[in-house]
């Protein structure tokens, strides 16, 4: 076992080389927790554990007011607790990006690619925000790609068509995405998690690190357009990246569910384990 540059306190050492903010924080600890055990949990739980990571009470209320107010969440106040929700619509976008986050460290296959047509005129830039949002790469002046490894899509803007070549799109790709700031935060995550390997730790500690893991982690997998190889740069780090988070996310995952199990409540008590989200999410993580 390589020694551990950390003698203690890994989670201090993490937040001071990935500060966190409290409205990503509580998105984070919504979906690696609390969406797949019914997405419902009792604010004294989220201020608990957002704590754990140095965010302040009054911080975890203002998130969750905006998160509120943005449609995120929808709260309900029984006696003197109040309960958050996650609406429909979140519960959708967290499915799609969970199918991102905690997907095997090897991609799909690709089957072709999503070129989208944009439209003209003053629909243009909205249309842009939005494949942008799901990781399209934008070639100028109309025109935006991604692979299709069979992922689920919304309803696209635009005017999308299928191609099954990738041959003459090489010289497109190079700017479409920023590969160099991707590629700049895998190693940034590479470096600061990879001194948590075969480390052990308590369930209250494990359960921080986990978010914590996901939370940078989510940034990349959201932002990484998985292209085939030969369109990358030669040393591209993607697939150490999504090794190690496989590796880490497995390895925390017994501690952080014990501190789930007996920290984490909703209206009705404890959190129900959901056993079977887990074991599928380990096995994908596995592959």
């Amino acid at each position: 076992m390589t020694p551990s540059p950390w003698p203690d306190a890994p989670l201090a050492v993490l937040l001071g080389s990935f500060p966190v903010s409290a409205g990503p924080f509580v998105v984070t600890l919504y979906g690696d927790v609390v969406a797949p055990r019914g997405g419902e949990v009792w604010m004294g739980t989220l201020i608990a554990t957002c704590a754990v990571v140095g965010i302040a009470e009054s911080r975890v209320r203002t998130a969750v007011s905006r998160l509120v107010a943005a449609g995120r969440i929808a709260g309900e106040k029984l006696g003197r607790r109040s309960y958050y929700r996650l609406t429909p619509d979140a519960e959708r976008e967290f499915a799609q990006a969970a199918a991102l986050i905690y997907a095997p460290a090897d991609p799909p296959p690709l089957r072709a690619w999503h070129l989208v047509a944009l439209p003209a005129g003053p629909d243009r830039d909205a249309a842009a925000r939005t494949l942008t949002r799901l990781r399209f790469g934008l070639v100028p002046p109309q025109l935006a790609l991604l692979p299709d490894r069979g992922q689920a899509l919304p309803v696209l803007p635009g005017a999308p068509f299928l191609a099954t070549t990738e041959a003459d799109l090489a010289p497109l790709v190079a700017d479409a995405w920023p590969l160099a700031a991707i590629a700049a935060a895998m190693r940034r995550f590479l470096d600061g998690f990879a001194p948590l390997e075969g480390r052990r730790f308590e369930p209250a500690e494990a359960l921080g690190l986990r978010l914590m893991l996901v939370h940078v982690f989510r940034d990349i997998a959201l932002r990484d357009p998985l292209l085939p190889s030969a369109l990358l740069p030669r040393d591209w780090p993607g697939p150490q990246a999504r090794g190690l988070f496989a590796r880490l996310y497995r390895a925390l995952s017994p501690g952080a569910e014990s501190a789930v199990d007996r920290g984490f409540m909703d209206r009705d008590g404890m959190l129900d384990t959901d056993g079977d989200t887990l074991r599928r999410r380990l096995r994908r993580l596995g592959r």
